[in-house]
């Protein structure tokens, strides 16, 4: 799916498909972290069931400051993980919504665009 937004003054998912997504027209194969600051990493884990604690800690520090939400986007389809896994956001009042990795695309840009301090953490399984 192609999407067509307003020009956002950061990175942007600009489309997204199986196994992939586009940030600012440039197409990502793997996981990822991408923040409204404008960062944009590869994020370390392949899988749903080798998600662990670290892999969502590494993402308060992916900003300059910390983020006021954190978008998880579980793959294909909605899958929550375990709340101990979020402890160490939620013990620092960071928001989370997990959604499919669609929707989170679709909801990093628009909050991206509102200037919110977002953080998407897109996971594409193999």
């Amino acid at each position: 799916m192609k999407l067509h937004a307003d020009k956002l003054d950061t990175q942007s998912i600009t489309s997204y498909g199986e196994g992939w997504i586009a940030v600012n027209g440039q197409r990502h194969a793997g996981s990822l972290v991408l923040a409204s600051g404008g960062q944009l990493l590869p994020w370390d884990c392949q899988r749903f069931e080798d998600l662990t604690a670290a892999h969502f800690e590494r993402l308060v520090g992916v900003m300059e400051e910390a983020p006021e939400l954190v978008v998880f986007g579980s793959g294909a389809r909605l899958r929550f993980v375990r709340p101990a896994l979020l402890q160490g956001l939620m013990a620092r009042r960071i928001g989370v919504e997990t959604m499919g990795t669609a929707a989170a695309c679709r909801t990093y840009n628009i909050l991206a665009g509102e200037g919110r301090r977002v953080v998407v953490a897109l996971l594409m399984e193999a």
